[in-house]
């Protein structure tokens, strides 16, 4: 690792458990998201990257939905956060049980508002039940279609069924949201150098009805951003 790369490492292992920290004492929706969306300008400043919204005007005021983002990065939960600051939309993410028993992320996704995903568990009941809880408290669901990061070459990987499946089972329209930057290679040259600002983009889709079954979901996406596989 560079001295940049240690420095940053440090920087951020600090802030998130801090962040995590102030969470413990929340417990509403509204002053959680003004912590996240803080953190995530924290985060973000230091390695001086910039969000530019493409569409913002398509982001609902308010409302509750099924916000899903392609996902390559583990910095794409603030970078959605920050297209979504000027809305009072509160989504909890969906997290994989690494990130609840992780030494750098635990505290913060335990108490951000999230809903544990825990993949080696025998049935998914209590799962569906935790996102009905959120949603009849009025939030939103945050979701990564693809399950996890996507490492392969294509623009996005083969959307898992979750999605579609909570999405029906809570009435909940879908928000497709789009990072069209190669969010990883900005964040690998910004750790190195985070003295040059670098901008990613991120594209704001056209609602789809939970119920419109003309397209899969993943279609449906796809057609929405003009993405070509």
């Amino acid at each position: 690792m560079t001295l940049n790369q240690i420095k940053m490492a440090i920087y951020s292992i600090i802030v998130t458990n801090y962040y995590g920290f102030k969470l413990t004492k929340i417990n509403n929706s509204i002053d959680r998201k003004k912590i996240r969306i803080d953190y995530a300008n924290k985060i973000l400043g230091k390695l001086n990257i910039k969000v530019k919204v493409i569409n913002e005007d398509k982001i609902p005021k308010d409302g509750q939905y099924l916000l899903t983002s392609n996902h390559r990065t583990i910095i794409d939960p603030l970078i959605v956060e920050l297209a979504t600051q000027n809305s009072t939309i509160f989504g909890h993410w969906i997290a994989k049980k690494e990130l609840y028993n992780s030494v750098f992320f635990g505290k913060f996704t335990r108490n951000g508002g999230t809903i544990l995903l825990d993949r080696e568990a025998l049935q998914m009941s209590d799962f569906f039940k935790d996102i009905k809880v959120c949603v009849k408290e009025g939030n939103s669901i945050y979701i990564f279609p693809e399950g996890t990061r996507n490492k392969t070459d294509s623009p996005i990987a083969e959307f898992k069924e979750g999605a579609q499946i909570i999405a029906i089972k809570n009435r909940l329209p879908i928000l497709p949201v789009f990072i069209r930057s190669k969010a990883n290679d900005i964040l690998m040259d910004a750790v190195k150098n985070p003295k040059e600002q670098r901008i990613i983009e991120i594209e704001i889709g056209d609602l789809i009805d939970y119920k419109d079954r003309t397209l899969s979901f993943e279609e449906a996406y796809k057609k929405q951003f003009n993405i070509v596989q």
